[in-house]
């Protein structure tokens, strides 16, 4: 076999072989499937086994049509550096605009961040507001911590029957949460009068 056969047919088998390795086309997430990876907190996970080929789309739509999800998912990266150089500082603006447009989700984890500090300073009263707006809005994860802040003395008694309807209407999946959510309840009708508290579950469905 000649020389030149050769060489075309190895040619073949690179050119062949580098398909095999090339990167197979993704589709844009839907916004429910956004909010799921969300929720479980598997959204930059997605991002980044996804090879970060959906970086421009979610750009777009974090800027252009100004999706409060995408805000969400596209803030997130920023903050932590994923798949861009990392900017926490234009990251949080993209968490405060989704927030401000009503994301239960981004509401909650900026109240997280600033109850415990997390790429921002500590602020309990910026905590508390956000904690509280996601809460009302049936956040779990914002309730628990709302909750948790209020038992430590961070916020106001003012909230204490709130937050106890917030966790009276939690639904709840699992007997670890039940258990979690009861003994909160517990915790915090200690330091409510216990007329408020007969008042709350006896209307309680």
């Amino acid at each position: 076999m000649g020389k030149a056969l050769w060489f075309v047919m190895y040619c073949l088998v690179i050119l062949g072989s580098s398909n095999v390795f090339a990167l197979a086309p993704v589709s844009i997430y839907s916004e429910n499937e956004l909010l799921v990876l969300i929720q479980k907190n598997q959204h930059l996970n997605q991002i980044q086994q996804d090879n970060c080929q959906l970086l421009q789309d979610i750009q777009a739509r974090a800027d252009r049509v100004q999706s409060p999800i995408y805000q969400f998912l596209y803030g997130d990266m920023l903050a932590w550096g994923v798949c861009v150089p990392q900017d926490s500082k234009e990251g949080l603006k993209y968490l405060h605009s989704a927030a401000y447009q009503g994301l239960s989700e981004a509401l909650e984890q900026l109240g997280r961040y600033y109850a415990k500090g997390i790429l921002v300073t500590q602020n309990d009263k910026s905590a508390l507001r956000f904690l509280k707006t996601a809460a009302l809005m049936g956040d779990n994860k914002a309730i628990i911590l709302w909750v948790q802040l209020l038992l430590e003395k961070r916020g106001s008694p003012i909230d204490f029957t709130s937050a106890y309807e917030a966790l009276l209407q939690m639904q709840l999946k699992t007997n670890r949460e039940t258990q979690e959510i009861d003994m909160l309840k517990q915790r915090l009708a200690q330091q409510m009068p216990k007329q408020i508290v007969y008042r709350l579950e006896k209307d309680f469905p």
